[in-house]
């Protein structure tokens, strides 16, 4: 269904969105824990500093091209593949949750934010199942798992940014059974609207990323020079193949 290739020693997945979905529900059907990673330029560049979470993404399931650099990284090595974002893809999961029944966790944000979440899935999807939810501000992490493994979720998604919710879905891995563990950073405070996403047309045409930086100034020292440096070392990649 899908195919593995490598942008500068780290794995992407080729597959469609729709095929994503396919390999989550595959996963809760048989009882496999999988770890989707959405990865991006700024986490290959990050794991090329940090051989543990390099060894993260390594062991990762499922692994999609969220971000249009990975995009462009893919397309010099002439692959055609389509940007599976994960604020999009997390949000499917939570409907094939209410669909299915499957059992829902929510980890991440400020409490505020995962408070209106909770509203707001509550209102859109009634029939929703959440077992378990928590703030993103915890130093308990041993409790939080444990707290989670007992809940046993069918589907995890956790907001606490790069790299520290896919070192946390590692550890949980090896404690629950039939679960699709996603990162989604900060997706919780678009899902409840305490921040506004970009509009469809910035989305369709890759900008997304730009239109969070005009939004948000800061974020800019996160992408520069991370994604010049990224593109600069795909296309010596790209050479090399």
């Amino acid at each position: 269904m899908k195919k593995r290739v490598y942008l500068q020693g780290f794995g992407v997945d080729l597959l469609s969105f729709s095929q994503a979905l396919e390999c989550a529900c595959d996963a809760v059907n048989n009882m496999d824990n999988i770890q989707i990673i959405t990865i991006n330029p700024e986490m290959i560049e990050a794991a090329k500093k940090d051989k543990d979470f390099a060894n993260v993404i390594k062991h990762a399931e499922l692994i999609v091209p969220d971000g249009v650099g990975i995009k462009i990284a893919l397309a010099l090595k002439g692959y055609k593949q389509e940007r599976i974002g994960g604020c999009d893809l997390s949000y499917e999961l939570v409907k094939l949750c209410e669909s299915n029944g499957w059992r829902l966790a929510l980890l991440g944000a400020k409490e505020e934010v995962i408070q209106t979440l909770l509203s707001k899935f509550k209102n859109d999807f009634p029939n929703l199942n959440i077992v378990y939810s928590h703030n993103g501000y915890f130093d308990n992490e041993n409790e939080i798992l444990n707290d989670i493994s007992k809940s046993n979720p069918q589907v995890l998604l956790c907001a606490l940014g790069a790299p520290k919710q896919e070192f946390l879905i590692y550890r949980l891995k090896e404690m629950l059974q039939g679960c699709v563990m996603i990162g989604v950073g900060g997706s919780f405070d678009v899902f409840s609207g305490c921040t506004k996403r970009a509009p469809v047309i910035w989305q369709k045409l890759g900008l997304e990323w730009l239109y969070r930086v005009i939004v948000q100034p800061e974020r800019i020292k996160r992408i520069f020079p991370t994604l010049p440096i990224f593109l600069f070392e795909s296309i010596i990649d790209s050479i090399k193949k």
